[in-house]
């Protein structure tokens, strides 16, 4: 990848853990995605990244709910946007997972590459909000790696911390992965890699030799996932370095001057303004599906 490479601009729509106490633009129900979907497409989105809801805004792996929202996005935008299913959940089976991928044949699936202790701290009150270990043994990515390619559904590896990017290496090694390799670099995150522009470039040059040799990941595709406030210095930095970058209520609820995003589409809007303001454009969906090296779109 390089400053010449358009950046791809994802929205992460909802997320699973907030909801509209915290931020009342967080969509609940399909009509709600759809229009969400709508919004950040018209800013310059072309990846809609999708953690599943039920209508009064619980969480879901129920693959009536990611289906339906799949549908509610696809009717909106068309194929305006690449579909993106999260399967990264706390107790909920593998075969469970597979089963609403199944079902939704999303372009493509994030995969969480590692385990870490997930957790917030309060500093004033000098205690954690919440902590819990997120599991993500090798027996579970390779299971669900497994589907993936079975389903043909591109694999996008998640990666929390410098650890998790070297857990890229022996699965190509062991065949279950093909350039160009697609990874987002979670930054941010308490007990996961800190949010710092060097800390960014190192993920990025850790990444696994590309096809043909060397290390300029020639092929290869990255992008940052900048958690709360500090997702703009992180926008800005992996924009600089020539990666992609993610926004969205799923991420962050604030723009830059500190006021509370309206809709994914105010969000979007900024990120595509930072890019343009750093020399780089936002891709075009089929920029997008040639970088992240997906085939012809294929839905149920």
């Amino acid at each position: 990848m390089s400053l010449a490479d358009p950046a791809v601009i994802t929205c992460a729509i909802s997320g699973a853990l907030a909801n509209r106490s915290q931020c009342p633009a967080i969509p609940y129900t399909p009509a709600d995605y759809a229009a969400e979907a709508r919004r950040a497409v018209d800013e310059g989105a072309v990846h809609i990244h999708i953690h599943a809801r039920r209508p009064d805004g619980a969480p879901s792996s129920a693959v009536e709910d990611f289906v339906a929202i799949r549908d509610a996005i696809v009717g909106e935008v068309g194929d305006a946007a690449i579909i993106n299913f999260s399967t990264g959940t706390i107790g909920v089976s593998v075969a469970d997972r597979v089963a609403y991928l199944e079902a939704g044949r999303p372009d493509v699936a994030a995969l969480n590459m590692g385990s870490l202790n997930y957790a917030k701290y309060s500093r004033s009150r000098k205690q954690f909000v919440f902590q819990f270990v997120f599991q993500n043994p090798f027996d579970e990515i390779i299971e669900l790696l497994e589907a993936m390619r079975r389903l043909a559904i591109k694999p996008e590896h998640e990666c929390f911390d410098l650890g998790h990017v070297a857990s890229l290496e022996p699965l190509v090694d062991m065949g279950l992965l093909e350039p160009p390799l697609h990874a987002d670099f979670i930054m941010g995150v308490l007990g996961g890699v800190p949010a710092t522009a060097r800390n960014l470039a190192a993920m990025a040059d850790n990444m696994p030799a590309a096809a043909g040799g060397g290390r300029e990941q020639v092929g290869n595709h990255w992008g940052v996932i900048g958690i709360g406030r500090e997702q703009w210095a992180m926008i800005a930095a992996a924009l600089s370095l020539g990666g992609s970058v993610r926004a969205g209520l799923e991420d962050n609820f604030y723009l830059p001057d500190g006021t509370m995003a309206r809709s994914n589409g105010e969000l979007i809007a900024k990120a595509r303004q930072m890019a343009e303001d750093s020399g780089r454009r936002a891709a075009t969906v089929d920029e997008a599906r040639t970088l992240l090296g997906l085939t012809a779109t294929a839905r149920p």
